[in-house]
């Protein structure tokens, strides 16, 4: 088949699935990138506020990079950030500023004020990402968030995880699904780009579980989401459950893991962007042997691959209901 004969997907491009990358070539006319920030913000899971412990599965040095430090302002970060991505993605025109580690909005919001504001003020960033948690906004920072969004790019990532709270209590995550719920509707109803996060392979939860919960995240007002499959890192309360009890965990193969995938995605909302769907972090940090040194660009031939041999793509089951 001649690329001029190529089936056009709702999304607006031939590839099977509403890519990220396709997301930001249409907003923007070229390719953007993100630049991680540490800001030095906390989490209420760690500091006190909920718990001490944070999530069972967390680790934010495993996603790190190492020129991310609280210690450096919030320029010098970008700046470094650019210098770092450059020599893997020269093709990037613009960048954003991500602000990932932690809870970024769990502060006052003069403290928000100073951070976001910054950023902004960078003059190769276009916008901002900000990775938070459902329990650490209010009326007053998203309207902030708004103010902002009317002349710069900005997204609110929320860390939701599973939409089980029979799982979100096993993680010693600290909200329910309910307050997810209610932080995506208010942050898509004043018009900011709204993502979420999701774990797949969660203790207790099927591979059915895992493609039922698919009917959920279709039902929130969400522009992107990332899923990622569960990766054990070393000396956190959950690499302590699996040596107790490895029989509550479900680990997939490469190909397993794809094939699964594939059902998600097949059942996913078509308009939802899908930012990643697998995670990868240095072995080092591995309680498990995970997949080793495969890069997130193998996966995305891999699954390209499937979704064709398939002759499937995003959203059909979706249309279909």
């Amino acid at each position: 088949m001649q690329q001029s004969e190529q089936k056009i997907y709702p999304w607006g491009d031939t590839r099977r699935f509403n890519s990220y990358a396709a997301y930001f070539k249409r907003l923007f006319g070229h390719r953007m990138q993100k630049v991680t920030i540490n800001a030095g913000f906390s989490c209420p899971n760690r500091d006190g506020t909920l718990s001490h412990g944070g999530c069972t599965f967390c680790d934010n040095a495993a996603f790190t990079p190492s020129y991310c430090t609280p210690s450096k302002s919030i320029t010098q970060q970008i700046d470094e950030g650019i210098v770092f991505h450059r020599r893997r993605y020269r093709s990037a025109e613009q960048y954003l500023a991500y602000f990932q580690s932690y809870s970024n909005t769990y502060a006052p919001l003069e403290r928000l004020r100073e951070c976001y504001d910054e950023a902004l003020a960078h003059p190769e960033v276009a916008g901002v990402v900000v990775g938070t948690r459902p329990d650490c906004v209010d009326e007053q920072k998203l309207d902030y968030f708004a103010q902002l969004a009317e002349r710069k790019y900005v997204a609110i990532e929320y860390g939701i995880e599973s939409c089980y709270d029979s799982t979100l209590r096993h993680i010693n995550r600290g909200h329910d699904f309910a307050c997810a719920q209610r932080a995506v509707a208010l942050t898509a109803e004043r018009g900011i780009h709204c993502g979420a996060h999701f774990i797949l392979g969660l203790p207790g939860e099927s591979d059915q579980m895992l493609i039922e919960q698919t009917e959920l995240i279709n039902s929130l007002p969400l522009t992107t989401v990332k899923f990622h499959q569960l990766q054990l890192f070393r000396s956190t309360a959950m690499a302590a459950e699996w040596d107790a009890h490895p029989e509550r965990f479900r680990f997939w193969s490469i190909e397993e893991y794809l094939e699964l995938f594939v059902e998600i995605l097949r059942r996913l909302r078509p308009d939802i962007v899908v930012e990643r769907f697998a995670g990868e972090a240095p072995p080092r940090y591995h309680h498990t042997k995970g997949w080793g040194l495969v890069r997130n660009e193998e996966l995305l031939a891999m699954l390209d691959k499937i979704l064709e041999r398939r002759g499937v793509h995003q959203g059909e089951i979706f249309e279909t209901l």
